[in-house]
């Protein structure tokens, strides 16, 4: 079964070929980084209109790389929620119309759930149930997954996700967008030990997550440091970037112990992180645990996780209705 992938939830346009739900056939991303990092952050009109310019080129490159034509897919998946409002309408109002002028079976897709389905993208997929670390732009949450689609929450952010507060921390520092890139190459330079901010962990038996008063004490760190410390920003840096992965790999760690799971995974863009990867890789060593975490290209926004998603519904009769409407906030189920 033959799906394309749309994705335009925040500053990528993306369009995928993927085929089974497990294998890239084509994967296009149209990236938006160098017009919003002139305002240090996405600006949602902004990257609105680039959608719309980038929508077709990309669904057209997709659908070429692939080695099939349009009358040879089975099936339309794209993001509907969530995300930027103006944003996810271009993409789900192009899918859609797309596939009713095709006659095409489509469907819309959680865009955190298509983060889970880039782990089975790679060659190494992990096996039901597993505890998955989903890190990515607004959303930072712990899920058991038992299936394709079935999902269960365990815990999520209560005010800022970790990537906020990476892009956040970069911006306090004078780095620029996107900050959460910005802060890794500044701390490899830096010492993670220089500086003891705080590990926000809440309810150590939980799995709910809070960053913004690691966020706030990095600003309490620059205002009393004024004068100087922008001699120090790589070890600021390595050292809230510690915080934040020590408190992700616990909570990570502990539900795969509740669970009795012996299988994590991570996924979403601060899944690229290499502090993360390397925290959660000692730990699970350690507990006897396998992990498995996307491949860099994989981790980032990308149709190829929405492609391989609605594999799975579309192939279970699932399909979304014409007057569906895209959504801004919303958990997996």
């Amino acid at each position: 079964m033959i799906i394309l992938g749309i994705e335009t939830s925040c500053d990528e346009t993306a369009a995928a070929v993927v085929q089974n739900g497990d294998t890239i056939l084509s994967s296009v991303v149209a990236s938006q980084i160098d017009v919003h990092h002139l305002y240090g952050g996405v600006v949602p009109e902004i990257a609105s209109r680039k959608h719309i310019e980038a929508i077709t080129p990309a669904v057209s490159q997709a659908i070429h790389e692939s080695g099939h034509s349009l009358q040879e897919i089975d099936g339309i998946a794209v993001t509907q929620g969530p995300g930027l409002v103006g944003a996810l309408l271009i993409g789900f109002s192009f899918g859609r119309a797309l596939a009713m002028s095709l006659h095409l079976p489509w469907i819309g897709i959680n865009h955190l759930e298509g983060h889970i389905h880039s782990l089975f993208l790679e060659n190494q997929k992990p096996e039901f149930p597993f505890v998955a670390l989903l890190a990515s732009g607004g959303h930072t949450s712990i899920y058991h997954v038992a299936g394709p689609t079935d999902f269960e929450l365990m815990g999520r952010t209560l005010d800022d996700a970790a990537g906020e507060a990476f892009d956040k921390v970069a911006k306090l520092l004078g780095l620029g967008y996107p900050g959460g890139k910005i802060i890794e190459d500044q701390a490899t330079m830096g010492n993670a030990d220089a500086i003891h901010f705080p590990r926000t962990f809440l309810d150590k038996s939980d799995f709910n997550f809070s960053f913004s008063g690691l966020k706030s004490a990095v600003r309490r760190y620059v205002q009393i440091h004024e004068s100087d410390y922008r001699d120090h920003i790589p070890d600021i840096a390595a050292s809230f970037q510690e915080a934040a992965c020590e408190v992700m790999c616990h909570k990570l760690i502990h539900a795969a112990q509740v669970k009795n799971c012996t299988r994590i995974a991570v996924a979403g863009g601060v899944a690229a992180n290499s502090r993360l990867r390397q925290t959660i890789h000692n730990a699970a060593f350690q507990k006897n645990f396998s992990v498995h975490i996307p491949s860099l290209e994989l981790c980032g926004d990308n149709a190829a996780m929405i492609a391989a998603a609605g594999y799975h519904y579309l192939a279970a009769g699932n399909r979304s209705d014409l007057d569906d409407d895209v959504f801004s906030k919303s958990p997996i189920h």
